[in-house]
């Protein structure tokens, strides 16, 4: 059902914040119990930078400036510490947060494990590797550290660790892991990622033959 609300599809502000507007209704219609905390801090230090600018307007219109000044130059003061604050807040803390919550059964989101990986080989440039994975991947229930796909993850995600590790990433795929990036290629393809090397199209065509590439020649 389209929306009776009409916006100038040429105005990409006004696309993402139609967007951002619509996620809290849909998930709040979905009985989602959002949290605020970040709007309600926002919004407390902007009303207050603001009852001091009116403080400051409202003392000096009835007393004068020379009897205030002294007065005016600490609100000065502590609106700009105020306004810093609340930049630093929308910037660093909210950074584009548009929704906060749980679902209805109390469910907080799932933690992510963020990684950033540079590989840099002889003459070649810096390969950077993000990776955001689950820490339910391995962590159990009960809190232990699982080895085995911890080791997996890395292997399957990072080419040097997979040339490395060959036989753990032949374990990730035994065990048909959807994560893998490289559990169909062999091994000659594994080395020349690992190296930098680029390998093109043939990447792709020698994970599903089977045959085996040729490195390109500097």
């Amino acid at each position: 059902m389209a929306s009776q609300e009409k916006i100038t599809v040429h105005n990409l502000a006004d696309l993402k914040n139609t967007s951002d507007d619509a996620i809290p209704n849909y998930l709040n219609s979905l009985k989602f119990k959002q949290n605020h905390t970040l709007v309600d801090t926002r919004l407390a230090l902007g009303y207050t930078a603001f009852v001091i600018a009116g403080a400051c307007f409202a003392w000096d219109y009835k007393f004068g400036f020379d009897n205030t000044k002294y007065y005016t130059a600490v609100a000065v003061a502590v609106y700009t510490v105020i306004n810093t604050i609340l930049t630093y807040w929308i910037a660093f803390v909210e950074k584009g947060i548009v929704y906060q919550g749980t679902t209805p059964k109390g469910d907080k989101n799932i933690p992510i494990y963020k990684m950033k990986i540079t590989v840099t080989s002889k003459g070649g440039k810096p390969n950077h590797i993000e990776l955001q994975k689950s820490f339910t991947e391995w962590f159990d229930a009960a809190g232990h550290f699982i080895v085995p796909p911890f080791q997996s993850m890395l292997a399957t995600s990072v080419p040097l660790i997979a040339t490395a590790d060959p036989k753990r990433v032949a374990a990730a795929a035994t065990a048909q892991d959807p994560t893998s990036d490289f559990v169909n290629m062999n091994q000659d393809v594994l080395n020349a990622l690992a190296a930098g090397e680029d390998v093109g199209s043939a990447t792709s065509a020698d994970a599903t033959s089977g045959k085996k590439s040729k490195r390109r020649k500097a």
